[in-house]
């Protein structure tokens, strides 16, 4: 389980883990949270009060200080899982929807032709177009795309990153994904 880290202002850091959120709750870097309560950690009894500590997490906490980067310049990594989430585990080419060992990182401009290795010249693939299409573009090979790639904003590569996203976090970045977005239909 992955806790949804944020910045003071609320835009995406990291997914970091339970511990990893009690250091912050620890240190006393969370200035807000949000969503449901996921963890309770229980510490020692205070000999004076003889109170037990107690640490509750949160699955969405805003912490202190800026980031040194900013976000909208960061590009997201390329990676076949985020990709085929990207595109829906759909071929570009023929449609179909295959299992993700039927699936291929296909380049639109192939690798043999000076294309690149990036998000705007990839797309999803099964493996029988992919050989079809072979070290041919789209239009050599005769197969148009039956949709554009894209570079995933900020908040769809969280999502795109995290196999288990809580219902809270998933809404909370959802209602920030652009509208053209794919992961909205």
């Amino acid at each position: 389980m992955k806790v949804l880290k944020l910045s003071g202002q609320g835009l995406p850091q990291s997914w970091i883990s339970l511990e990893q959120a009690v250091l912050h709750y620890a240190a006393e870097e969370v200035r807000w949270e949000s969503g449901a309560e996921i963890a309770v950690f229980r510490g020692g009894t205070n000999a004076v009060t003889g109170r037990q500590s107690m640490i509750a997490i949160s699955s969405i906490i805003g912490t202190k200080g800026v980031p040194n980067i900013n976000p909208f310049r960061l590009k997201p990594s390329l990676t076949n899982s985020k990709l085929f989430v990207r595109d829906r585990n759909v071929c570009a080419y023929c449609g179909c929807q295959a299992a993700l060992e039927d699936l291929t990182r296909e380049h639109i401009v192939p690798l043999a032709q000076k294309g690149q290795d990036h998000w705007m010249n990839v797309v999803t693939a099964c493996r029988a177009c992919n050989h079809r299409k072979s070290n041919r573009t789209p239009e050599q090979a005769r197969m148009p795309l039956l949709y554009a790639p894209y570079v995933p904003s900020l908040w769809e590569d969280f999502i795109l990153r995290n196999r288990r996203i809580l219902a809270d976090q998933m809404e909370f970045l959802m209602a920030h994904v652009p509208k053209s977005s794919r992961l909205l239909a």
